[in-house]
């Protein structure tokens, strides 16, 4: 087993490690903690690969953080996927993103991590929550079914945190991001979220003088969308908080925060953003016999402003920048898994 050290320790030095640095999230906030490093901040980075550590493997959870004693933890790491992904796989997304959140969570208790941040999902709320969704809604009703085993392990994830604190007194905090999207996204043709889906579709349209473009479902569902390098600064303002504020702004009963922008598209007003942003001229098609998935989604991010943070990125230039990475990438480092 090998893992990577990414700075020398130093005294009064805080030893990071961020679990699934190499996915789209996790690397949004590696990249934002090296620049802390290099405007002085005294960080050491911890990262490990996906072949030198299982995080599914109890064992090597547990003989990694004997080994690197990290001080903090920052839980990036989960099986991810859109629509097909999660209808096609409900086991792998249930099983391995509970054994992922278990053995991180319980690995670093053990190793005397007092502070832990979990990233999770804003599917873990019900198909029909009152909008924008509140942190209270969790467990208030149905799941949407086309990702409930996904959002159940996020559940199982946002509690464990929880009952970890009540027990042990620890600082394990959870963060529940909206629909994100960026560099390093998947744009795999079956197993990828939306937005990159449109961007690869619509390219390819381009290329190929395509006519049309289908777009899944109706095109009616609402959704909000954030650039992953908001997100990951959202992230470590969270994580920096002194606990007392955290505390108090997030409410005794709750251990998660919603991270947004406060802003919804529709689907089909969303593909047409993309299709002028990369060019395509031609139809914009709806395939109603695909679902629709959740009618309308948008998170109530009061909490998140109320500690201090608001986001930033406008959706139509964070499609751009997102669109010019993905010009930018050979196509065999692109993510199709």
């Amino acid at each position: 087993m090998a893992w990577t050290f990414l700075c020398v320790t130093k005294a009064n030095t805080v030893k990071i490690y961020i679990a699934g640095h190499g996915g789209m999230v996790g690397g949004a906030i590696l990249r934002r903690l090296q620049a802390r490093r290099a405007n002085g901040q005294s960080l050491e980075l911890v990262t490990c690969d996906r072949a030198s550590l299982d995080l599914t493997n109890q064992a090597q959870v547990q003989a990694f953080f004997q080994a690197t004693s990290p001080d903090q933890v920052i839980l990036a790491a989960a099986r991810v996927g859109g629509i097909v992904a999660n209808n096609s796989y409900p086991a792998p997304f249930i099983y391995d993103n509970l054994m992922i959140q278990c053995n991180v969570i319980n690995a670093a208790y053990h190793a005397g991590v007092t502070r832990l941040l979990q990233l999770g999902s804003s599917c873990i709320y019900p198909r029909e929550a009152e909008q924008p969704i509140t942190e209270t809604a969790l467990l208030t009703g149905p799941l949407e079914p086309t990702n409930e085993p996904y959002a159940i392990a996020k559940i199982a994830g946002i509690k464990l945190c929880e009952s970890y604190n009540r027990q042990y007194g620890v600082d394990y905090r959870s963060v529940m991001p909206t629909n994100l999207y960026g560099p390093g996204d998947n744009f795999h043709p079956e197993h990828s979220h939306v937005l990159p889906a449109l961007i690869r579709n619509f390219h390819a349209a381009v290329v190929a003088g395509d006519p049309s473009v289908t777009i899944w479902g109706s095109g009616r569902p609402l959704r909000e969308f954030m650039h992953v390098d908001d997100l990951a600064e959202a992230a470590l303002f969270v994580m920096d908080l002194p606990q007392e504020t955290y505390k108090r702004e997030t409410r005794p009963t709750l251990s998660h925060v919603n991270v947004g922008c406060g802003e919804e598209i529709s689907i089909l007003e969303l593909a047409r953003l993309v299709a002028k942003i990369v060019g395509f001229q031609g139809a914009i098609l709806t395939d109603t016999n695909r679902p629709d998935g959740t009618p309308r989604k948008l998170m109530d991010v009061s909490t998140l402003e109320k500690l201090g943070w608001t986001a930033h990125i406008k959706l139509d230039a964070g499609i751009r920048q997102t669109y010019e990475w993905y010009l930018a990438q050979d196509a065999t480092s692109l993510r199709y898994n």
